[in-house]
């Protein structure tokens, strides 16, 4: 009978859940029960979680035969690295040493950063300050551009007063031009005549190369060189067993010049320079100095001959003398 009654007692509370409540209310396990409900409840939330942990997971599946390969890996290294266990738990308590000082740091710089902070407060309050004076200094530019525009207009009209001032100055610079070329000219026959006058002295029948050493001493005097100083002649010296005798020549300075009366062509206007280019090379290393003036002196030839002298005087940097008149083409 008591048997029966436990059976069916048992029987109640398995599948009777009021009557289990009420059983467990009476021995004082009501409150624990409740209890268990809200564990129950938080357990399916925490389902919850975990199924969205599964989905996160599955994404994780599909790197996991990636990873196992690196597993394999790792596990075959870690063989060797349990062989180091030792080094590496006296490297981690270096690390946890170097970790405490690292902290010190980072509380150092918080502190350096506070600092910072004020000085980017102090930069803010100076910034709205610059602000308002480039506020201010763009009212004073925008009175600077009317300035400056009715400057432009009063240049504008200055311009137009300048362009006829400059169309009058061209004309002047025509006529000054003109005035200066007539000088030029003028200035030429001067010096043909002081050369006359000068070389008069030395033969009642002048030559070319009195008139060519008259002309020289009177550019050495335009120069600065004092008579004294001057012995313009005719040159004869010796040089590497050779006889070179000059028409025009001056010690110091070094003066080497040819004269001739008459240049028929180009061929015979050639010949001259070449003459006159290697007395100039033998006088120079025979005195040791370079020559300070070269000079050929034509006293006539064709126009095309002239030409051709005047292209190989420029050239060679020496002073064309043709008649009475030096062609400065060097």
């Amino acid at each position: 009978m008591v048997s029966e009654l436990k059976k069916a007692f048992l029987k109640l509370l398995d599948e009777d859940f009021e009557f289990r409540y009420a059983i467990a209310g009476l021995i004082g396990l009501r409150e624990i029960l409740n209890r268990l409900d809200k564990v129950e409840e938080e357990v399916r939330k925490l389902w919850e979680e975990v199924k969205a942990l599964r989905e996160g997971q599955n994404r994780l599946i599909e790197n996991q035969n990636k990873l196992w390969e690196e597993v394999k890996a790792l596990r075959e290294g870690q063989n060797k690295l349990w062989e180091n266990q030792n080094r590496l738990w006296e490297e981690v308590k270096a690390l946890r040493e170097g970790q405490n000082k690292l902290w010190e740091e980072v509380k150092t710089l918080r502190e350096g950063q506070n600092k910072l902070w004020e000085e980017v407060k102090t930069l803010r309050e100076g910034q709205n300050k610059l602000w308002e004076e480039v506020k201010t200094l763009r009212e004073g530019q925008n009175k600077l551009w009317e300035e400056v525009k009715a400057l432009r207009e009063g240049q504008n009209k200055l311009w137009e007063g300048q362009n006829k001032l400059w169309a009058n100055q061209n004309r002047l610079w025509e006529e000054v031009k003109a005035v200066k070329e007539e000088q030029t000219k003028i200035w030429r026959e001067i010096k043909g005549l002081k050369a006359e006058v000068t070389s008069f002295g030395r033969a009642v029948g002048r030559t070319l190369e009195d008139y060519t050493m008259a002309f020289i001493e009177i550019m050495l005097e335009e120069k600065g060189y004092s008579r004294a100083e001057m012995n313009v002649r005719k040159g004869i010296f010796v040089y590497d067993g050779e006889i070179f005798e000059i028409d025009v020549f001056n010690e110091k300075p070094l003066i080497v010049g040819e004269v001739t009366t008459y240049l028929r062509d180009e061929e015979e206007a050639e010949k001259e320079v070449e003459k006159l280019l290697r007395h100039i090379e033998a006088a120079q290393k025979k005195f040791k100095r370079k020559a300070e003036f070269k000079f050929l002196s034509v006293g006539n030839a064709p126009e095309k001959v002239i030409e051709f002298l005047k292209e190989n005087a420029k050239k060679h940097e020496i002073k064309l003398i043709y008649g009475k008149e030096i062609i400065e083409e060097s």
